[in-house]
């Protein structure tokens, strides 16, 4: 009996060791299980944050429903935090109920850059229209349903090395309160205030003719929900002669152009981060702290009138509404996993912005954001040198790296009798044909005027990593309503991977990736949680990166030192009653075999 007490003794200490303490020292607790809703306009940024983060134990739930639906949930308690592109409606233009937020109780934190743009779907002779041109007063008269057809003057004005076609114009908007139609009203009365009162009028908004989240509308416009929505129903082959507005990035994902928008400058260009960098410098940006209901809230007409050729008019800041208070089913814990998801975002997720269309945040905004962070209740306060993040447009001297860079437009970008054949955003690769009589001298145009060091003939401020042309999600990181992977651009190289196109499957979700461009998946991917096999390329690795610590550029492998859940945990309990049921079957027979040797016959 004395050896079968100790054969149990020794399971049972073996067991015991195998658990780890409750609560000791050192011990993590698990991340909480956070939601958050609003806007689809920066849904793709904020979707390639949760796929990175879910490597370290963080999982966030995001609906894209709306900035107003967003607004609304977060004033209900029913969600964790919101995205809006556009800070509380406190006094409503459009004749809708205010929003009275608790003072105290929330916090904005400028998340991500981008430009509103106009995604079209138009076909010249049966080939895609890639490089459609149009002022401002034409978008605000195609919205306003005062341009009907393609071939209107105007827009032939506009666009002299295309024979336009008599198409029917489709506008499509938002179903839905949007942030982003609140952004385009506004932009669309500050510059062509009288088309858009005559528009109210006729759509029976009168009197409320102010910005607004619900476009007004009219027979023969469309409504979809979401830029997903927009996007979606702009690509479809019977949707000829549509045009809607999206956030760069949805026309990147699904392949399609956009129109190069006319600036004060008198050039026309597209909404790529480099542009989008340059024009938001002309933002004015709220700071004074004693307000947090206009706490970093930007001011946009310095935007919509800026004179540098290279300015987007319609680029913005998009927000996360950070609860700085308990209530509703927010907590502690929640805000502690909140405000990792945030660190995270504002440093390491800025080095992925411009693969995914957006523009990286300024040193200024995500200083700043910080300050934010802090005020969420459970945070853990963290002690981040700013130079450490490795964003795109942090310069040692304070300036914005990716404006000083950006490239200056072409001379055929320029209002007049030329028109660059280069296509944009989703068609980037796909060139437009120009009539001979806007062709540029041989030699004089495709490279004049842009920055020295520019590729010569290469559109002006391209994203890197989007693939010209590619069918919907393959553009790494871009694709609308999945969720996007961390897939850097560049090429495999010093045992990491920096480029490569994204593998899909028939969901979107990224299954792999092409690095050699044959089309099939040289390097494995978890659909789900978007980590890739490190083993499957010669030394490959994805940038990850931790949530504390010295962040990394795209494609640098670093440590992370983020705090683990209590998966780790689970894995050594296994782990050690295994080794504890192994002593068991070693030592147990041979002290059965001493006992009943000894026992009396």
């Amino acid at each position: 009996m004395k050896a079968v007490r100790l054969l149990a003794a020794v399971i049972l200490l073996a067991t015991v060791s195998a658990v780890p303490a409750s609560g000791g020292a050192g011990a993590a607790a698990p991340y909480q299980r956070i939601s958050g809703e609003g806007s689809s306009w920066s849904a793709n940024f904020l979707d390639a944050m949760r796929v990175n983060v879910k490597q370290f134990g963080i999982t966030i739930d995001y609906n894209p429903s709306g900035s107003t639906a967003g607004r609304k949930s977060f004033l209900n308690g029913t969600v964790d935090f919101s995205a809006s592109d556009i800070p509380f409606v406190f006094e409503p233009e459009d004749g809708s109920a205010p929003e009275n937020p608790a003072p105290g109780s929330y916090a904005y934190m400028p998340i991500t850059a981008g430009g509103t743009a106009f995604m079209y779907n138009l076909k010249i002779n049966g080939k895609q229209v890639t490089n459609l041109r149009l002022s401002g007063e034409n978008v605000t008269k195609i919205f306003t349903g005062v341009i009907t057809q393609w071939n209107d003057p105007a827009i032939v004005a506009d666009n002299p090395g295309l024979t336009m076609p008599a198409k029917k114009v489709v506008p499509v908007i938002r179903s839905d309160g949007s942030g982003a139609t609140a952004q385009l009203t506004k932009w669309m009365i500050a510059k062509h205030g009288g088309l858009w009162d005559a528009y109210c009028q006729k759509s029976g908004r009168a009197p409320a003719c102010g910005y607004t989240s619900f476009y007004p509308s009219i027979p023969g416009f469309i409504a979809q929900s979401g830029d997903l929505g927009i996007a979606g129903y702009v690509s479809q082959g019977f949707a000829e002669g549509a045009v809607g507005y999206v956030n760069y990035s949805y026309a990147l994902g699904v392949g399609f152009p956009v129109v190069k928008l006319l600036n004060e400058a008198g050039f026309y260009t597209e909404p790529t981060p480099q542009n989008v960098a340059v024009s938001l410098l002309k933002a004015g940006i709220n700071t004074d702290e004693s307000n947090p209901s206009t706490y970093l809230t930007q001011q946009l007409e310095g935007v919509y009138n800026d004179s540098d050729p290279r300015s987007y008019q319609l680029s913005s800041y998009s927000y996360l509404i950070l609860p700085t208070a308990i209530g509703g089913q927010f907590n502690e814990a929640k805000g502690r996993t909140l405000a990792e998801f945030s660190y995270y975002s504002m440093c390491q997720g800025q080095q992925q912005s411009a693969s995914l269309g957006y523009s990286p945040m300024p040193i200024n905004l995500v200083q700043a954001s910080f300050d934010q962070i802090t005020k969420i209740p459970g945070a853990e306060v963290q002690n981040i040198n700013i130079a450490n993040c490795k964003n795109p447009t942090f310069d040692p001297d304070g300036s914005n790296k990716l404006a000083d860079t950006a490239p200056q437009p072409q001379p055929c970008d320029q209002l007049g009798t030329l028109q660059c054949p280069d296509g944009t955003a989703g068609a980037a690769g796909i060139p437009t044909a120009v009539n001979p009589s806007a062709q540029a001298p041989a030699g004089g145009t495709t490279d004049g005027g842009a920055t020295p060091g520019a590729t010569p003939g290469a559109t002006p401020g391209a994203t890197p990593g989007a693939t010209p042309g590619a069918t919907p999600g393959a553009t790494p990181g871009a694709t609308p309503g999945a969720t996007p992977g961390a897939t850097p651009s560049g090429a495999t190289t010093g045992g990491a991977i920096t480029g490569g196109a994204a593998v899909v499957d028939a969901s979107g979700a990224v299954t792999g990736i092409d690095t050699d461009g044959d089309g099939a998946a040289d390097v494995a991917c978890d659909p789900e949680l978007g980590n890739c096999d490190l083993e499957t390329a010669a030394g490959g690795g994805v940038a990850t990166g931790g949530l504390t610590g010295a962040p990394q550029a795209i494609g640098q492998q670093v440590p992370t030192t983020l705090s683990q859940s209590s998966n780790w945990g689970g894995s050594l309990v296994l782990l050690m009653l295994v080794i504890a049921l192994t002593i068991g079957l070693i030592v147990g027979p041979a002290l059965a075999w001493r006992y009943f040797q000894g026992k009396p016959t």
